[in-house]
């Protein structure tokens, strides 16, 4: 165990921040990029490899794990980290999210929100106070407020209430989860796409006081423009002297732009989900590893890159293991993907140090713009 949760900034350029998070189980050096292991596991990687993509801390599931295996029998067994073998930190989501685009025949109130399960229909209840108690017996590092996340677009009148509600649960959510030292509690400012409500959201989480914020409900169909126009003012609303989370983002350019404008945290199912379906994410952009320009390609997925799929493997062999739907293609190019993202990481928090992020900035779009050069 290091100690009590804190954030401390060692440098900015512009609104761009990097920072150390410390947690009980170690430092998170932010700008940062979060695994997402829903089940416990990162798919397809086994946990030392998460780590060895340089991942100081990943993300758990709140809605699945209640539902499979079941949050008791993971406290039982020791909790969420020794469960899935995983000593660094831990952040787990509240489960909103999930209810809101997973389950069936949802019923919310001011209770909570009544739910059939997507696995097997059975009737669940999650408030506040139950996904408060479910993140404790995880034994989460940080823990996530319940709240509602509508989808975009949506009328006005539809997000205040959702997001005046939200707010209602988040103070709720503070109450239950009482005074935890080393752990961390962090409240989600909901709004849509409206600054004003976006701005009365801020002002309610700040009077009730988390040890970071998140920025929610973006990513939820609204289009990169309008995220980022929302960026341009939704984390200057938010406390200078805490971390600041975009949940759900995003694609490497998401996250470069999003980090000029003030985030610190990003988690996003994408390195790990193209991973699985032949998509290898480079500095280049995206090669679809499945294509037939690829089966005799003795080159490596990057040159550049130092992960085992890159400086073991060719083309041509991750091509024959995805067509042949050997396991082993999704593992290594969910390796490749998870280790571009820490680099991509590393390089931000290098590139703010010395204050050179436009220049970086300028570079990382004109890599992406060449594309992936084939062979002569």
């Amino acid at each position: 165990m290091v100690g009590k949760f804190g954030f401390q900034i060692y440098a900015r350029q512009g609104r761009a921040r990097a920072g150390v998070i410390s947690t009980l189980r170690g430092k998170i050096h932010s700008p940062a990029f979060m695994p997402v292991g829903t089940a416990a596991t990162v798919k397809a990687m086994m946990p030392e490899s998460v780590r060895a993509t340089g991942a100081d801390i990943v993300l758990g599931n709140t809605y699945h794990l209640m539902l499979r295996p079941g949050a008791e029998r993971i406290n039982k067994l020791g909790g969420l980290h020794r469960f899935m073998n995983w000593d660094r930190p831990i952040l787990t989501d509240s489960g909103g999210f999930q209810v809101m685009s997973l389950a069936r025949l949802r019923r919310i109130d001011e209770t909570g929100v009544k739910f059939k399960s997507h696995i097997d229909g059975a009737e669940h209840l999650l408030s506040p106070e139950t996904s408060m108690e479910i993140q404790r017996l995880l034994g989460a590092d940080i823990v996530m407020c319940f709240d509602e996340c509508p989808a975009l677009p949506a009328e006005r009148d539809t997000i205040a209430r959702s997001m005046r509600l939200s707010m209602r649960w988040a103070q709720r959510s503070r109450d239950a989860f009482g005074d935890r030292p080393g752990y961390a509690l962090f409240g989600i400012q909901q709004g849509g796409l409206e600054e004003d409500l976006r701005g009365e959201s801020a002002g309610h989480l700040k009077a009730i006081g988390f040890d970071g914020y998140a920025i929610g409900g973006l990513a939820v169909g609204e289009g990169q423009d309008a995220m980022l126009g929302c960026l341009d003012y939704a984390p200057g609303q938010l406390p200078e002297d805490k971390p600041r989370y975009l949940m759900g983002v995003g694609k490497p350019d998401d996250i470069v732009a999003a980090v000029k404008r003030g985030v610190d945290m990003f988690d996003c199912v994408m390195p790990s989900r193209s991973g699985r379906t032949g998509q290898g994410l480079t500095r280049r952009g995206a090669v679809n590893i499945r294509n037939a320009r690829h089966r005799d390609d003795p080159r490596p997925l990057d040159a550049d890159c130092t992960c085992p799929a890159c400086q073991n493997y060719s083309r041509a062999y991750l091509h024959h293991l995805h067509r042949a739907r050997e396991i082993l293609g999704p593992m290594l190019l969910t390796w490749h993907n998870l280790h571009y993202y820490q680099e991509l990481m590393t390089d931000l928090r290098n590139a703010i140090t010395k204050g050179a992020l436009d220049d970086f900035e300028v570079d990382f779009n004109a890599t992406r713009a060449l594309g992936d050069i084939r062979p002569r």
